[in-house]
């Protein structure tokens, strides 16, 4: 591998905070992993859930003239006996934010869940703010958690001649910030048949997972239905969670997946060491990468973090790599 690399523009003492992991595949061909693990059961899954509401206690960086902030802040002091208009709100520690979470399946009331927080005004940074009770509803309407608590601002920018520098601040999580007040209602014991659906569309998968499970209970119990669905039926010696646990738990060998998964709002890269890379010419701004013979992430990796590559010119170059068909694996982007 030939690599050049122009780097005019940047400062010799910026500290760059990029964090690249790499997993080593095993040499085998195969591995083993639960049935669990590649499929998930129609019906049982998650539920997203929204909410609007107020950070406060900003340090300035608050919203500092959105209307449907001091109506919001104005509605609120009202809920404590404080009349106060609207337009002669001046405070720039408030900022309105929608919440967004995950309702996961089977989710029970008192649980926590993990919530973000993203500013929709013009407020500067959410740091160090606290999101005030905030309900979180369906696309029924209903409520089904109430999120409050103290933000946590995560990921790391480099700013020039200002040193370390927190970027996405406009944005936050609160793990464990809501507690859940609604569950959803699904009745599984009384079920006599469920379907198994699989994560990947493949028929050679489906049809494998189906003599699996046939061979596994010694019965019929288990149809494929398309790439994607396996449909089982309930033996009469178990409950439907017994069955559907065992089902779960059978070991099922399989090619080891690559795959790149990329955070853009921390710059976080995960990927496999030996993922293969095809001969390829590489531009982003003033850096460019020759690709002269077949190559691995983990040889891209080091031309990276040689150069000093930064987070959002990596995240390019990758998105482009899978584009062209040049890498080897799937690319995930969160």
């Amino acid at each position: 591998m030939d690599e050049r690399l122009k780097l005019d523009g940047f400062e010799k003492k910026m500290v760059l905070f990029f964090l690249f992991i790499f997993y080593f595949v095993a040499s085998v061909n195969l591995f083993a992993q639960k049935i669990g693990d590649i499929s998930s059961i129609i019906g049982v899954r998650d539920n997203q859930l929204m909410g609007y509401g107020l950070v406060v206690g900003l340090k300035g960086t608050g919203d500092s003239s959105a209307a449907f902030t001091n109506q919001t802040l104005s509605n609120l002091l009202k809920n404590v006996n404080v009349k106060l208009n609207p337009k002669d709100i001046k405070s720039k520690n408030v900022a309105a934010v929608v919440v967004t979470a995950t309702l996961p399946p089977f989710a029970r009331q008192g649980d926590k869940i993990d919530i973000t927080v993203s500013s929709i005004g013009d407020a500067k940074s959410l740091e160090g703010g606290t999101l005030l009770l905030t309900p979180l509803k369906a696309v029924n309407g209903q409520i089904y958690a109430l999120a409050q608590g103290h933000l946590t601002i995560g990921g790391f920018n480099v700013g020039q001649n200002r040193g370390v520098q927190a970027h996405f601040t406009t944005a936050g999580k609160l793990y464990g910030g809501a507690i859940v007040e609604r569950e959803v209602v699904y009745d599984i014991y009384n079920r006599q048949k469920a379907i198994l659906s699989l994560k990947h569309s493949d028929f050679n998968e489906a049809v494998t997972i189906q003599n699996l499970i046939n061979k596994t209970f010694e019965a019929n119990l288990a149809t494929a239905l398309d790439p994607r669905s396996v449909q089982l039926r309930k033996p009469k010696n178990m409950s439907m969670p017994e069955f559907l646990a065992k089902v779960q738990g059978i070991d099922y060998y399989t090619k080891q997946r690559n795959i790149v998964v990329v955070d853009e709002r921390t710059g976080t890269i995960v990927a496999g060491s030996n993922i293969k890379i095809d001969p390829i010419v590489i531009t982003q701004g003033d850096m460019i990468i020759k690709i002269t013979k077949r190559s691995t992430m983990n040889d891209l990796a080091g031309i990276f973090q040689k150069y000093h590559a930064k987070p959002k010119d990596v995240i390019a170059i990758l998105e482009t790599l899978k584009s062209s068909g040049a890498l080897k694996s799937d690319l995930k982007i969160n």
